[in-house]
């Protein structure tokens, strides 16, 4: 593998861990696609070091248990805006 992309494998796990966040914020962060960042830090980084990838791991199947109510609080603001807007 590549140096610059263990590079950016460890650099991708270390945010997720740090900030809790998800895939999707990830590749916003670091301009890749979410497709990349799933592969790093889920096949790559088990190469790599083990240990981190459980850390990894457990941090996204976090999120994806908390992506309903994620979803739903989006949709709760966006027909909260868009009432506000209706009756202003």
């Amino acid at each position: 593998m590549k140096d610059y992309i263990e590079e950016r494998v460890f650099e991708l796990a270390h945010y997720i861990i740090d900030s809790k966040s998800t895939v999707r914020n990830a590749a916003k962060k670091f301009n890749i696609s979410k497709s990349t960042v799933h592969k790093d830090v889920t096949e790559r980084l088990i190469k790599i070091n083990p240990s981190l990838a459980k850390e990894v791991s457990k941090i996204l199947e976090e999120n994806k248990a908390e992506r309903h109510i994620r979803g739903g609080l989006a949709t709760k603001e966006k027909y909260l805006k868009l009432g506000k807007k209706l009756y202003s």
